[in-house]
């Protein structure tokens, strides 16, 4: 197996939406864009499968280096590998993987947040910073273009984390505001003993709310010279707009399963945005 078929082989089997925005992309961009994904789906991984945090930071330890060896040509990981000619084709800086890999020790340091201001520091390293990796390989020709991958990483990890409210619960983290939480009258036993109501649903209704401006607020700041390179994030942006209007149908389900949207779905969202433009 080549180290392009092993990234393809893990993007397609995590069922992300993520994979369906590269699908109509041109090989090399697809190839380039992929191999990002799957180092994310390695050390996202590598966070949400060790019970043991000490194993975790030796995990991420190992890929710090590794990441060093993707920049100094003798990479070992066919992820790794992959990278290697993606990160200089593209030029892109190693402070932003390691800015990624930051995001990710968080978890294991941080399974509470106070304020919106200390989450969206996490936003910005697992996700912001992805978007703007990403927005380097579709290529931009107007700088307000990496304002709209900031915000568009922010909307869609702050939906990833409306989405996953009970699965992250069952791993005892809780990623929404305490602030907020206190302000709805929802407390963290009540996330935790995934018990839902009245006050649960206000709280959604008030985050789902400040992902959709996230959402308008990137698409606002793209530049139109740069919409057509930056298609794979206007399908991702509609894909989890979608997902975003499930939940708000049912606010309380989130702490019993992951709302999904079906792959036909998907495919259908991501055909019908690309073809739109």
């Amino acid at each position: 197996m080549t180290p392009d078929q092993y990234c393809q082989e893990k993007a397609a089997k995590s069922g992300s939406s993520f994979y369906y925005s590269f699908l109509f992309l041109p090989p090399e961009k697809r190839r380039a864009i992929t191999a990002l994904y799957a180092f994310c789906r390695e050390i996202d991984d590598v966070v949400d499968e060790c019970s043991d945090p000490a194993v975790a930071r030796a995990k991420l330890a190992w890929w710090r280096e590794e990441i060093g060896k993707v920049f100094s040509g003798n990479p070992e990981h066919p992820v790794g590998r992959a990278l290697h000619a993606v990160v200089s084709r593209h030029d892109l800086p190693i402070e932003l993987f390691n800015e990624i890999m930051d995001g990710m020790e968080m978890d294991l340091d941080q399974p509470r947040y106070p304020d919106f201001k200390s989450l969206q520091l996490y936003c910005y390293r697992v996700a912001s910073v992805v978007g703007l990796l990403s927005a380097e390989i579709f290529g931009f020709e107007n700088r307000k273009t990496l304002d709209y991958a900031h915000d568009l990483g922010i909307a869609l990890q702050l939906t990833n984390i409306i989405r996953d409210v009970g699965e992250d619960a069952r791993r005892n983290r809780i990623y929404l505001p305490m602030d907020e939480m206190a302000e709805y009258g929802v407390t963290a036993a009540d996330i935790l003993n995934g018990r839902p109501g009245e006050n649960f649903d206000k709280l959604m209704a008030f985050q789902i709310s400040r992902a959709r401006r996230y959402y308008e607020k990137a698409i606002h700041a793209l530049p139109d010279s740069d919409r057509q390179n930056q298609k794979p994030g206007l399908v991702m942006a509609a894909i989890y707009s979608a997902l975003l209007d499930e939940i708000a149908r049912d606010p309380g389900g989130v702490l019993k399963c992951k709302t999904s949207l079906t792959p036909i779905r998907k495919i259908w969202i991501a055909w019908k945005t690309w073809r739109r433009g």
